[in-house]
């Protein structure tokens, strides 16, 4: 079965930083592409960033440009998001997802294979 396990959520304050890894299983890594995805309270879901595992290539939305950085460990199956300079609008649950097109094409699409979310507060 596939399986995407999001973890590394928590609660911070304006300006910190947190790491989310999502460890992912079922499939072969390698063909996918990896997404972050966030929703926060009575919003829409919107993408974060991506990344292309068989290039390494990666594309950031505007909101995640500048703070965020989107890593893989390839070996682990494990794709990390690395967020600095966090803001209160920041907070949402945070989702990892995959998808066999490369990032420029899945970003447009539906991602095929979501996991469970991990929840980030930015908040004094």
């Amino acid at each position: 079965d596939v399986q995407l396990q999001a973890s590394g959520g928590g609660l911070v304050q304006p300006g910190g930083s947190l790491t989310l890894a999502c460890v992912a299983s079922g499939f072969a890594f390698d063909d996918y592409t990896i997404g972050w995805f966030r929703q926060a309270p009575g919003k829409e879901r919107e993408g974060v960033s991506y990344i292309t595992l068989s290039t390494g290539s990666t594309g950031y939305e505007d909101s995640a440009k500048g703070r965020f950085t989107i890593s893989s460990d390839n070996a682990r199956n494990t794709v990390y998001l690395q967020m600095d300079n966090l803001k209160p609008e920041d907070t949402a649950v945070y989702y990892c997802a995959a998808d066999r097109s490369s990032w420029v094409v899945a970003a447009l699409t539906q991602f095929e294979y979501w996991g469970q979310g991990t929840l980030v507060t930015v908040s004094s």
